[in-house]
């Protein structure tokens, strides 16, 4: 889909610096990808639920090991 937008060149440079996309499409592909990506998580988060999860590294590695 082709469209014309305006776009803050600040914001779009600190993008590009930060993401090291090599094309502003590109950057645009990521950007949206990523808010499609973290939209679904907090979707998910909010079907399943919350709650505190206790776990010190020790707790973790041992987990892993044991199963």
């Amino acid at each position: 889909m082709r469209t014309t937008m305006e776009i803050d060149d600040k914001l779009m440079k600190q993008a590009l610096a930060l993401t090291n996309a090599r094309t502003k499409k590109e950057l645009i592909h990521r950007s949206l990808e990523a808010l499609i990506r973290q939209e679904r998580i907090e979707r998910l988060l909010g079907k399943l639920g919350r709650f505190p999860l206790e776990l010190t590294s020790s707790r973790l590695t041992k987990l892993r090991t044991n199963g």
